[in-house]
């Protein structure tokens, strides 16, 4: 895939003005990482999967969860978005995080992991194919964490629906799922204790659950 096609429009946009700030990140979502990782119950010596790590802004969180023993594995389909992962590596001196550039579906890992995270990645989470790449990578019991845009059911909500539904397809990739009120139906399936939780008046979802190979669907 090429560089420019590889890489939705939104970062196109501003990735001139991320390179000088490797470790820049709205604050806004800062809380909202820090909860996705603590949502993937990691502990010292585990392995965690970051699958369209971005630039690589939940790294901080996901290494202190794993520890000096442990592995943070970001996974980044666009290579200019994944050079600015691998320049925060950099500045801080990260032996045991890394970043592989390659799409989802055919990224090659080796061994098992303890925990599989997602954030702001439907092109993963919504994907069949994708999901039937990365699951058998991870160990019975694991978690997996992500987050993502959804449709608002609530009061007044609903307004702003038919405008991130205009622009999702525009600032994304072509194949990116138009946001619903259901992001995480097609993960639901291989995991149990599945948890939702809505954010931002109910436009964006946090969820996680235990990855179960047999499990049956939730909800």
């Amino acid at each position: 895939m090429a560089t420019a096609s590889a890489t939705p429009l939104y970062f196109r946009l501003v990735v001139r003005l991320l390179r000088p700030f490797p470790d820049f990140d709205f604050g806004f979502i800062k809380p909202v990482r820090a909860r996705a990782a603590a949502l993937l119950r990691l502990a010292e010596g585990h392995r965690v999967l970051d699958v369209g790590c971005g630039p690589g802004g939940s790294f901080p969180f996901l290494r202190a969860a794993v520890g000096a023993t442990g592995e943070v594995v970001g996974v980044e389909i666009s290579p200019v978005v994944a050079q600015l992962a691998q320049a925060r590596i950099e500045r801080h001196a990260w032996t045991n995080v890394r970043v592989l550039t390659a799409p989802a579906e055919s990224v090659p890992l080796a061994g098992q992991y303890d925990g599989l995270h997602m954030f702001a990645a439907p092109d993963v989470f919504a994907s069949e194919s994708a999901l039937a790449h990365l699951l058998p990578r991870l160990r019975p019991g694991a978690r997996i964490a992500f987050f993502g845009a959804k449709t608002s059911e609530r009061r007044f909500g609903w307004m702003l629906n038919p405008l991130l539904r205009l622009l999702f397809p525009r600032l994304t990739f072509a194949t990116t799922p138009v946001p619903d009120a259901a992001p995480w139906k097609p993960l639901a399936p291989h995991l149990t204790d599945l948890a939702i939780h809505e954010l931002f008046f109910g436009w964006m979802f946090l969820a996680a659950g235990t990855y179960a190979p047999a499990a049956g669907p939730t909800g």
